[in-house]
């Protein structure tokens, strides 16, 4: 091992290794539950919807397959049929 490989944490005091802090300090995504999402899951919505620009609304218990995680914890990139480039809020969204 080298010195390179271990990170002094200045919240704890301790010298840690460099991929159990930067796992420490992932944000997770999660949905309105609680539950924790990642790429390629499946979500269905918790209430109605009014798309803008679109035209059109969502309705609950709408099924969205294969979600994107953004670099924005709080939104999942969705492809739906009638609309195209849709980001959601994850407080609208429960995992399937």
């Amino acid at each position: 091992m080298s010195d390179d490989d271990y990170v002094y944490d200045e919240v704890s005091g301790e010298w840690l290794p460099a991929s159990e802090l930067a796992a420490r300090d992932a944000v997770q995504v999660v949905d309105a539950q609680g539950t924790p999402l990642a790429d390629g899951d499946a979500v269905v919505l918790v209430k109605d919807l009014k798309v803008k620009g679109a035209g059109t609304t969502l309705k609950q218990g709408t099924l969205i397959k294969s979600i994107r995680l953004t670099a924005n914890p709080e939104e999942i990139d969705c492809r739906h049929p009638e609309i195209r480039g849709l980001v959601l809020r994850t407080e609208f969204v429960k995992k399937r």
